[in-house]
This record gives C-alpha cells, structure tokens and sequence, in this order.
C-alpha cells in the first residue's frame, strides 16, 4: 500500500511521541500518516532476537502503570492499557544500588511507605533525611500538572533552579545515603554539578509508584498503538526516509521520501530530533537566533549495550535492575570516565518472556561511553534496511569494551562468564543510526541547572504548521514522550479539552 498524496497530519517517525500523536489525532477524526524509516516502527521502543531470545533496546522497565496512576490513564485513553502484558517487578527491591567498595546491597521498594521503611531499615540514623527526600519529590512532581493529569504549564517557581546533588547534600551530610538515593541516575545521565531535582523526581518517582517489565519487550507497545491507529483510519508506512520538508512561503506542504514518494499535509508532527529537523527543512527557513538556540543545546551522553544471551537453566531470573558503580564518587562522575576506569558504572536488567521460569534466558548491560569514543567510524552507517560493514577495527574495539563489562560483572556475579553462550554489542553509532538522536544521545538534551531555559523547546516551531513531539521536548522515558504527545496535540485541539477525553475514558 502506498501513502496517499495528501492527509490532515504527516508525522516523520515512529517512535512513541509520534505514535501517541497520531492515536490521539486519529481520534479526532483527522487522516494521519506516520512515515518511519526503519525496517522496525517504534523508535526507543524497538526490540531485536538474536539465539531466540528477545532484547530491548529502550524500555527496560516502566513506572506508574497500576490502576489509576498517571501513565495507566493516559495508556487506558489511548486504549492500549487491558492488552499489555506485564509483570510487577519486585515489590521489595526492584531496583538495587551497589558498590564495589560496599559489600551492602541497597533496595527500592516499590510504594512510598514501603521505599522510606527499607531505606530506614539501611540507615536508621538518617529517617529525617529519607522522609524529606521523598516529600520533595512528590512536592516537585505536583508542580507539573500533565504529571497529575491536570491542565496547566509547570511552575517555576525555582523548581527548574534547584539542583539535585545540592538537595541531597541539603538533607543528610551521609555520603553514602546520598549515592544511594541518586543511584538510578542512569535513568536521566544524571550529572553532579548540572542536573535538576525536577528531572530526578519526575524519573525516579514514577517508578517508586509501581514498576514492571513488559512481557516478549516494548514492542508490544508500538504494536498496538498502531492496532489502534489503524482502527481509526491512520495509516503507518516503514521504509520511508524522509529527506526534505518541503518548505514555502513559511509553511511546510510536503514530506519528500528517499524512496520518491512525495506526501502533502495541512500540519506536519516531527518525532525526530529538533537539530535534525530543522536540516530536513533548511536553516535558512527559520530565524538565525531560533537556529542558533537549538544548535547550541547540548545532547546528552550516549551508552554502550551488551547483550547477553545466557545457557539454559544456568543463570537465574532476577526481577529486578541492578545499578552497580566503583565508588559512590562515580554516582556522579561516572559518565567523566577515563579510558582506564571504563566502565565506572553499569545497569543491569532482564527480559522476561510468557511463562518465565526460574532461570533467566538474556540479560542486557548499559554504561556510558561518549560519542568521541566512535568518532573512527562516524561516517559509516548501519541498520537493517540499511546494510554496511564498519570494519574489522570496529569489531575488535566492541569486543574489547564487551570483555571489560563482563570482567567488571564477575566481580558481582561470579559464574556470569560461564553461562554466557553468546553475546552481541551496540554503540553510540547504533543509536544514531536506528533512532536518528543527536550523536547516538540516549535521553534528547541535557537538563542544566545553571540554564534551566535553554534546553525547553516548545512543540510549537516558528513555522505555523510544524510541530514537534518526542523526547527533546520535556522529559525523556515512556510517561516523558507519552506526555510530550499529549503536549503536541494539545496544540491542534486545546489542552483542556484533550484532558477532559483522557479523563473521561477512566472514569
């Protein structure tokens, strides 16, 4: 099936901004098309098989997914929630801390009563101190009103000003308690002397609601989202590259595809990355401080993967993430690594499939690597619609940062070497390549303390009938881009109308 020549809205790439978008225009009643340039829809959400066993490549875990909670309403609106299949994670800890230099592990309990009780229980001098880390943290999140499924923009009233490593340091003079409390910060590339608490709360807390893996991966998500675009009327389209945004007379009127086709539209979403956006339209279609604004944001480090396929019945399921680092100094530093210290901290999660056992079939471990690092093969390109060699060179280099993430795993798991019966690898350049982010960035821009502004980007561009959606705009992760389409459309249909209809269908 080929795309029609015109729809109400295009929107150039799948990945979940996007494919919240068009379900929710689609809706509406508007003709929506979604062009994806991959072999796989789904962005962030994509997975991979390799030995029969599935990877995730994003979404390793998901928060505030229990009944009534701020991403089960907003999944139930979207009529994707009563067909998910999951499982809990550990209530009692699922998500633990650890240290090379501590032999303690650290849990998160899932719940705010039970999270401050096995807190307490670690460090039973320092209740005061877990009590108001946990009331500022559901304060910070009530001051984001599509958070709690209100209308309204955040208050700034200094919540963008407050810097989470100074909070923690303003509530316990315990080191430890403090690396513990920032120790899944990995969700967000959490760093010292930049991050906002805002970005930790509203990471962090969503998970501490509730938490569960997705059943076979994340993919199920893009699936169904399109089950649903489709029943009203939209249409997907894999294969198409979207090359230039045919801009005239200060209005987009086509999406050109490598492939030849040519789509008009009345509105165009962009899922992309705004820097690359703005080259698929031209630079000199937008004003020279608009331009300046977004080339000068800073994208967000990037990450090395190890995929870890694991022989049958050797290593056990654990329901559960571990985020492991050196020293608790690299909580904040780890992504300042040297070439010697690599990998200063790594996390670790499991896929679950239907009907998981005790043993446990693949793991995946992530740690920070920085762009600079594949700058060797940065001309090259690779995904699967898109076949190409990057070299010898480039296979010895990840197989050489594989060897020193597994010896950093013996340390913690013993016999992890001998249950590995296969492994596979990805770099910053997979994720530049699969998702079109910014030098392979894993979570958009970075949040800065010390410019809280700079890195905010309305979905509204300077071109009337372009819009952008995803990750780069608010806040990164499944509930962050699910809110960042339902920003998008806002848009088109007005805030407050669209919350009364994601309301409405929880009622």
């Amino acid at each position: 099936m080929k795309p029609k020549s015109k729809y109400d809205i295009v929107i150039v790439g799948s990945g979940l901004g996007g494919l919240v978008s068009a379900v929710i225009l689609a809706k509406e009643g508007y003709s929506v098309c979604v062009l994806e340039k991959n072999q796989q829809f789904g962005g962030n959400l994509q997975t991979f098989s390799r030995d029969k066993s599935i990877f995730d490549t994003g979404v390793h875990y998901i928060g505030s997914l229990s009944k009534g909670q701020n991403l089960y309403q907003y999944f139930k609106y979207l009529g994707i929630m009563d067909s998910l299949s999951l499982k809990k994670m550990d209530e009692d800890g699922f998500d633990i801390i650890s240290f090379d230099d501590d032999k303690k592990e650290y849990a998160y309990a899932q719940g705010y009563k039970n999270f401050k009780a096995q807190l307490i229980q670690d460090f039973p001098a320092e209740a005061n101190a877990i009590h108001a880390y946990c009331e500022e943290m559901q304060k910070t999140c009530d001051k984001f009103p599509l958070y709690r499924l209100q209308s309204g923009i955040p208050y700034a009233d200094g919540v963008f000003r407050l810097q989470v490593k100074s909070f923690l340091e303003s509530i316990t003079s315990n080191k430890r308690l403090q690396a513990v409390l920032a120790g899944t910060n990995f969700l967000y590339a959490g760093d010292g002397y930049r991050t906002p608490f805002y970005v930790h709360s509203l990471s962090v807390n969503s998970y501490i609601q509730s938490a569960y893996r997705c059943v076979n991966g994340g993919s199920q998500i893009t699936k169904l989202l399109i089950k649903r675009l489709k029943e009203h009327g939209g249409e997907v389209f894999k294969y198409h590259d979207v090359i230039n945004l045919e801009c005239q007379d200060n209005e987009i009127k086509s999406a050109i595809c490598k492939n030849g086709n040519r789509i008009k539209g009345d509105i165009f979403i962009s899922n992309i990355e705004p820097k690359v956006t703005l080259d698929l339209v031209g630079k000199e279609h937008f004003r020279k401080s608009y331009t300046n604004r977004i080339d000068r944001i800073e994208s967000t480090v990037a990450c090395f993967s190890l995929y870890l396929v694991l022989k049958p019945g050797c290593f056990k399921y654990l329901n559960k993430n571990y985020y492991h680092f050196k020293t608790k100094d690299a909580v904040w530093n780890a992504q300042h690594y040297t070439q010697n210290s690599w990998p200063e901290s790594y996390m670790l999660s499991m896929g679950v499939k239907k009907n998981q056992n005790e043993y446990a079939d693949n793991l995946t471990v992530m740690t920070y690597m920085r762009y600079e690092e594949v700058k060797p093969w940065a001309n090259t390109f690779n995904t699967t619609a898109h076949k190409n060699d990057r070299g010898q060179s480039y296979e010895e280099f990840k197989q050489e940062k594989a060897e020193k993430i597994i010896q950093e795993l013996e340390k913690k798991f013993p016999n992890i070497r001998e249950c590995i019966e296969n492994y596979y690898t990805s770099s910053p350049l997979s994720y530049r390549d699969y998702i079109a982010t910014n030098k392979g960035s894993m979570y958009g821009y970075v949040k800065d303390v010390n410019k809280s502004m700079q890195s905010f980007i309305p979905p509204q561009t300077k071109i009337p009938n372009l819009l952008f959606t995803g990750q780069s705009l608010n806040m990164h992760g499944i509930l962050g881009v699910t809110i960042s389409g339902v920003v998008t459309c806002s848009e088109i249909l007005g805030q407050e109308y669209l919350l009364n209809k994601i309301l409405d269908a929880n009622k």
